[in-house]
């Protein structure tokens, strides 16, 4: 994944595009991009990052640890506000929510996504760790498969793919040659198209970023998000992430999945679960 002129953390197109602006106390300005667009809408994980950050400015830690978002409605590349409002503050961790908004052709402000999240000081955290999971057992990046190395397996806009540096399990990609496993799994080597290493703002992207688990369950298109929970574990390692996405039920036309993300040094850095609309087709 080394680039040429590799970009680096605050100063990358990342770091521009989830930029928010202060107006006034817990209200900022920001403007969605559609480089970060799949099929017709904006990537719920790249939203996530960007209210993340707005939370980030709002309260005194540094810090995503665990945020929860629902999506409301679905964005679209423009101009958007974004309100927030401290529910606490404490020695070592404080919470707050934060509200994107949208215009409506009558001007009016149409809400798209509400958070919930609690953040932190990651470098304050004990060393102990005590864990069963492990990383995810995949091919070497070299023996794994990018957007550019078969067909486009769905219509329309694709921009975010050329942001991202995503690397896929040749086990997980049989749906894109008409194969799907039907195992409801999807694993791969992640990181920024521009060498941007990873830090929490960019997870909270990460959890969301790889093609949905459905594709190998056999069906194509749109899988919105309806409800999304990270959770940040530690500052990740420089160097590529190894992203494990599951699902284990599909019913009543909804499907949950459960990610792990993984650094270059073998530390589970984040996890997730979201609840997600199964694509009708």
């Amino acid at each position: 994944m080394a680039q040429a002129a590799q970009a680096i953390i605050g100063d990358s197109e990342f770091d521009r595009d989830t930029a928010v602006t202060l107006r006034e106390e817990g209200v900022y300005d920001a403007e969605l991009s559609a480089g970060w667009t799949i099929i017709h809408a904006v990537n719920g994980g790249y939203l996530l990052a960007m209210l993340g950050r707005a939370l980030g400015e709002a309260l005194p830690h540094p810090d995503p640890f665990s945020v929860s978002a629902h999506y409301l409605t679905a964005s679209v590349p423009g101009p958007a506000v974004i309100r927030t409002q401290v529910v606490r503050t404490g020695r070592t961790l404080s919470t707050g929510q934060a509200s994107l908004f949208q215009y409506a052709e009558d001007g009016t402000e149409v809400e798209r996504i509400r958070v919930l999240g609690t953040y932190g000081d990651l470098d304050s955290l004990s060393d102990d760790i005590r864990t069963s999971v492990k990383p995810p057992a995949m091919a070497p990046i070299e023996q794994c498969f990018g957007p550019g190395d078969g067909p486009a397996p769905i219509p329309g806009s694709s921009a975010i793919t050329e942001r991202l540096d995503i690397k896929l399990d040749p086990s997980t990609v049989g749906w894109a040659i008409g194969a799907p496993s039907g195992k409801g799994e999807m694993r791969g080597w992640f990181g920024l198209a521009d060498g941007r290493d990873a830090d929490p703002y960019s997870l909270l992207l990460t959890v969301d970023a790889l093609p949905p688990t459905s594709f190998e369950l056999g069906l194509k298109g749109w899988t919105p998000t309806i409800e999304l929970t990270t959770h940040i574990r530690c500052r990740p390692a420089p160097g590529p992430l190894r992203v494990s996405i599951t699902t284990r039920n599909l019913a009543g036309g909804f499907l949950e999945e459960d990610a792990d993300v993984w650094d270059s040094a073998d530390r589970l850095v984040a996890q997730s679960r979201q609840l997600a609309r199964a694509p009708r087709s």
